[in-house]
């Protein structure tokens, strides 16, 4: 991913949060020189300084089957925002977009057996809906089993991470205070959220 120096994330652990944060992401393996998406729901973990991600594919999905074993790619990304030329203070300016955006390399690596699978679910469900475990507790042995016997679930050991956070770092505090002011009131969720971001940026940049 291009990252200019003044874009780039300087704490991992910052990397790591926004992944959890946004952990719906999309993985990308090749096949026969063609890239190939899925989009899954993503636990992210560090142990022993190592990140570790972990997901599982619909076994009937071809990517099930290519992808482990080779070297994929991680895009976690979500909030984004238009951002116009007319917030900045000269009149030769032209819009972009701001955005963060992580992006994770590493081998796709299977995670095999009835206990493992369990282990992996029960995590996912901790994650997103902690309430749903009761619930799942309860279902009949054969149903789970039948349900697990329908995913390929996968592991990745991130070898190489590259986080970026373009947040109008290079325009004046004065423009990234226009920008702010705008996208703070808006409807759209994202654009809120880049504004908190921004905020928070030149909070730490004074601090």
């Amino acid at each position: 991913m291009y990252i200019p120096s003044f874009n780039k994330f300087e704490d991992q652990q910052e990397a790591i949060g926004f992944m959890q944060r946004y952990s719906f992401a999309t993985i990308v393996s090749v096949k026969d020189g063609v890239p190939v998406a899925t989009h899954l729901p993503f636990i992210i973990n560090r142990t022993d300084d190592k990140i570790i991600l972990k997901s599982h594919f619909a076994k009937a999905n071809p990517q099930a089957v290519d992808a482990i074993n080779t070297n994929v790619l991680v895009i976690f990304t979500e909030p984004h925002a238009y951002i116009s030329p007319k917030h900045y203070e000269k009149e030769e300016s032209v819009p972009t977009w701001n955005y963060l955006a992580v992006h994770a390399y590493g081998k796709c690596v299977l995670i095999d057996g009835e206990e493992k699978k369990a282990e992996l679910l029960k995590a996912t469900i901790l994650n997103y809906e902690a309430d749903y475990l009761k619930q799942w507790d309860n279902l009949p042995d054969a149903f789970k089993r039948n349900m697990m016997k329908g995913i390929t679930a996968f592991e990745i050991v991130v070898e190489d991470l590259q986080a970026k956070s373009k947040l109008s770092q290079n325009k004046t505090e004065n423009e990234r205070q226009n920008i702010i002011n705008e996208l703070k009131d808006s409807a759209n969720s994202n654009e809120k959220e880049i504004a908190d971001y921004m905020a928070a940026l030149k909070k730490m940049i004074k601090d």
